[in-house]
């Protein structure tokens, strides 16, 4: 009991679920009746994805079903509505790209609570045939004018004539669709709608009632279903105005300016609850607009108008023709086809045998016979299926009676020729079919080879290995000499660039203490330079020195001091000035052989890029040449 009571609660649960989401969505608000139950039903159409199911597509279900062989008073079951349903959203999704698949569980489900609610109003769990197609082909996606035409074409005679009561039955299954979304008051059902719609028309065509339908305004128990498109219409349409009263800079869906108020402009939202601010009244007359159209487009328009240059205003919808398209009965006309031997109608290579050549002649014949007479079938069948008036014209039957004479004719010409034994002729077809298909077998084969190879060899030219790249070892190895050889002279060039910074400072302190002693005593005391050693400061080895030069000849002995101070300056001098010039030279030397080591890499690497371009251009000469 508890479980049985738990899957009720449950299954009452999803019944009411669509409801509980449409009241989520507050559109009881909407003060106008006719915007509150289009925007109810769009919301029931989008939740159960039907505006993705065209009304074309909801034909052809119909049809695979099997509803177009019952009457409409027939009941059927809510399992067989749930079977159609299952159909309908699983051949949806079968055209539907993977990225924008849907669950159909969950819209099968809603849609069959949905539509029990709507049509099973004495909850006997059955629904007719007439509520089942009204229901799905009212709330399916497509053209209102296509929907409109498969509604006439279910409460229309043979003659293409409306059925008053036909309609007024339409009318009570299409009404239950604003009842179900507590729209009951406004757009209920009642016995007078029916003579409402079509005051004083004795005969009601096509066209006559999709004036009908679609003007402006529709009937008042019908202003719903076309307001419900125009919604769908103008769900994307922009606009770059703000709104003046909730002050959003752009505006979705409608727009409705007041036609009192300069430049008073409301969003859909607020028009349709009654918002008004500042002079403007609900009282005052506002134009719905579902399009935006720039200034300089209404002056240019309005330019048009004045000049008559504007285009008559289409119609809503095209003149279909008054009689309705009948089915064509071709059972008199085009007999059963006859079975056609396969043998006779294969064509064979140039290189066949005469023989049999010449016995497949009356075969191809007679094909060929048969061919051009169904041809002619066709063409008859196409030109009255594209002007139905053709049906009446008197030229229809002289048509009819030279088709069936030639096909009399072929039949007495095969009851005169009765068919030869061809138990030889079809060994031989056998035979060389099964020759020409290993023909083309071993043909396959070989070009599938050829294919395979030449995207071997591509690939192997387009992405070389590692063993084409050292096709000269001796080459590299002679390169990698030669980068050492050059890291090496790099690291001594730069060692004799410190040692050459470093001489240079002592040439330097050398010289002003040359330069201090010529212009003091010549005279000093031995005793003086021992007694007071001066200390010289540490530096480590390799460094730069960032200090003054300081003397070099601190902290040596008082006789080497004495010795400069007194013995030939001209002497040292001179041999300073050869010590510099040595360095230079040296350096000078170290720097040739330098460019000669970069020369000389450089051009084993130009060496190498020509192997490599020669090896590319030759890869590409081959492909080209394949």
């Amino acid at each position: 009991m508890i479980e049985e009571g738990s899957r009720r609660g449950k299954t009452v649960a999803e019944r009411r679920q669509i409801f509980m989401d449409m009241r989520a969505q507050n559109f009881d608000e909407i003060r106008l009746s006719a915007y509150r139950t289009a925007c109810k039903l769009r919301f029931v159409q989008r939740r159960c994805n039907l505006h993705l199911v065209d009304v074309w597509n909801m034909i052809e279900a119909f049809r695979d079903n099997g509803l177009n062989t019952l009457e409409h008073h027939t009941e059927i079951s809510v399992s067989r509505l749930e079977t159609i349903l299952s159909s309908i959203y699983y051949q949806l999704n079968k055209r539907l790209p993977t990225t924008h698949q849907i669950n159909p569980e969950q819209s099968i489900s809603l849609l069959l609570n949905f539509m029990v609610a709507a049509g099973d109003c004495d909850g006997q769990g059955r629904l007719t045939v007439l509520s089942v197609k009204s229901i799905l082909a009212t709330m399916c996606g497509g053209k209102i004018v296509d929907k409109l035409r498969y509604i006439f074409s279910q409460i229309s005679d043979t003659h293409g004539a409306m059925t008053v009561a036909k309609f007024d039955s339409l009318l009570l299954e299409v009404l239950k669709l604003p009842t179900a979304v507590f729209e009951g008051p406004s757009f209920g059902y009642h016995d007078h709608h029916a003579r409402a719609c079509f005051p004083q028309q004795k005969k009601i065509m096509l066209n006559l009632f999709l004036d009908t339908l679609l003007a402006d305004p529709p009937p008042q128990c019908l202003v719903w279903l076309p307001l419900m498109h125009r919604l769908a219409n103008v769900e994307n349409v922009f606009h770059p105005v703000p709104c003046s009263y909730c002050g959003a800079d752009s505006m979705m869906g409608f727009r409705y300016c007041c036609q009192q108020c300069h430049n008073y402009q409301l969003c859909q939202d607020c028009f349709w609850r009654g918002h008004a601010n500042r002079s403007h009244s609900n009282q005052h007359q506002m134009k719905e607009h579902s399009s935006w159209k720039s200034p300089v487009k209404k002056f240019g328009q309005a330019i048009s108008k004045s000049l008559g240059c504007v285009p008559s205003r289409e119609p809503a919808h095209p003149i279909f023709p008054e009689q309705p398209e009948r089915t064509l009965d071709l059972a008199n006309l085009v007999p059963p086809r006859p079975p056609i031997n396969m043998n006779d109608a294969t064509v064979f290579p140039s290189g066949a045998p005469t023989p049999t050549k010449s016995r497949m002649q009356p075969g191809l014949a007679a094909a060929q016979r048969m061919n051009e007479e169904h041809a002619l079938i066709a063409a008859y069948v196409n030109r009255l299926q594209s002007s139905p008036r053709a049906l009446d014209s008197p030229s229809r039957l002289d048509e009819e009676h030279k088709l069936i004479a030639r096909y009399a004719a072929r039949l007495a010409a095969e009851s005169g020729n009765p068919e030869r034994p061809a138990g030889d002729f079809n060994f031989d077809t056998n035979r060389q079919q099964r020759q020409l298909i290993a023909e083309l077998e071993n043909k396959n084969r070989e070009i599938l080879q050829e294919i395979q190879r030449l995207r071997v060899e591509h690939e192997q030219a387009s992405h070389p290995t590692p063993e084409k790249a050292q096709q000269n070892p001796t080459l590299l190895a002679e390169l990698r000499l030669l980068r050492q050889r050059k890291d090496e002279l790099e690291q001594r060039m730069s060692a004799l660039q410190e040692s050459r910074r470093e001489l240079m400072v002592q040439l330097e302190g050398l010289m002003k203490l040359l330069k201090a002693q010529a212009a003091g005593s010549p005279q000093t005391s031995p005793s003086h330079g021992v007694g007071r050693p001066i200390p010289m400061p540490v530096r480590s080895a390799g460094s730069t020195p960032t200090h003054q030069p300081q003397d070099s000849l601190t902290g040596v002995g008082g006789d080497v001091q004495e010795a400069f101070a007194q013995g030939a300056r001209r002497n040292l001098r001179n041999d300073l000035l050869v010590a510099a010039d040595s360095i230079t030279n040296t350096m000078s030397s170290l720097v040739k052989e330098l460019h000669s080591v970069d020369d000389g890499a450089e051009e084993e690497e130009e060496r190498l890029q020509n192997g490599k371009d020669r090896g590319r251009a030759t890869g590409q000469r081959q492909m080209v040449s394949l």
